[in-house]
């Protein structure tokens, strides 16, 4: 015996059925006796208080400009403007734009091993806001454009003595 959608949705769904009655067909696959077990399906489906996965974390260190070193965890898949604000890095004016690539407020300076090791370079439209940042160096890349992976686990950050926001007229 074959239970028609109407049936079905007027237990799951009775909003559903009153919007919906023409597209009421009869489902073969809900026999009576497998109905009960689609509902605690349903139920346990639609739960909400399944556990989130802890993402992998490294630990970075912040060279700031007057030599304090800011030893701060960074969770693997962030980019590093995401880190500077997620630990609260006391650093002017960095991430302006809030990683829309309209400035240069989260110009970074890495090591040239460590920049050699990112797995992306930098992208045509990252070259030229960084071609307008202070104390650019060849081993320079903005924060929200470097995601963080495994590797970077110790890596050493320095982070320019001034900022210069490509977003502000001259």
């Amino acid at each position: 015996m074959a239970v028609t959608c109407a049936k079905l949705l007027r237990t799951v769904c009775p909003k559903f059925l009153l919007a919906n009655r023409s597209a009421c067909l009869t489902a073969p696959a809900f026999l009576p006796s497998r109905r009960q077990n689609f509902l605690q399906y349903q139920k346990k489906r639609f739960c909400s208080s399944v556990p989130r996965l802890k993402k992998e974390t490294v630990t970075l260190t912040f060279l700031m400009p007057d030599g304090e070193r800011i030893e701060t965890p960074a969770k693997v898949g962030d980019n590093l403007l995401d880190v500077v604000i997620e630990n609260d890095v006391d650093i002017d004016g960095f991430g302006a734009c809030e990683g829309t690539l309209a400035c240069s407020t989260c110009h970074l300076i890495l090591k040239p091993e460590h920049y050699a090791q990112l797995p992306e370079p930098p992208t045509d439209e990252e070259l030229d806001m960084l071609d307008l940042a202070f104390d650019l160096q060849d081993t320079s890349r903005l924060g929200c454009q470097v995601v963080v992976t495994k590797n970077m686990e110790g890596w050493e950050v320095r982070v320019p003595a001034g900022v210069a926001d490509a977003r502000e007229p001259s």
